[in-house]
């Protein structure tokens, strides 16, 4: 495992923690902060993803369907030449 700096708080936090019977020891805080960021980073893009396709299906329902042209999409996106 690769080593983490702790600042003073973060570490009186874990402390408190194990004290307080909540964690065996301080490997188990940490891997539980770290299930939680990749559970919250996770649901953000779930969200995000969610919002995007109800608006596409938003679109599609209200008949502002346009075909795709994958050409041009890539066009768009050519860094432009000067």
């Amino acid at each position: 495992m690769p080593n983490v700096h702790l600042t003073p708080q973060m570490q009186d936090y874990i402390d408190m923690q194990v004290r307080a019977g909540a964690y065996a020891n301080a490997s188990e805080v940490v891997r539980a902060g770290m299930r939680m960021l990749m559970e919250q980073d996770g649901a953000q893009e779930f969200f995000r993803l969610k919002a995007d396709l109800e608006a596409a299906l938003a679109q599609v329902e209200a008949g502002e369907v346009v075909e795709f042209d994958p050409e041009a999409f890539l066009n768009e996106r050519r860094p432009k030449q000067a």
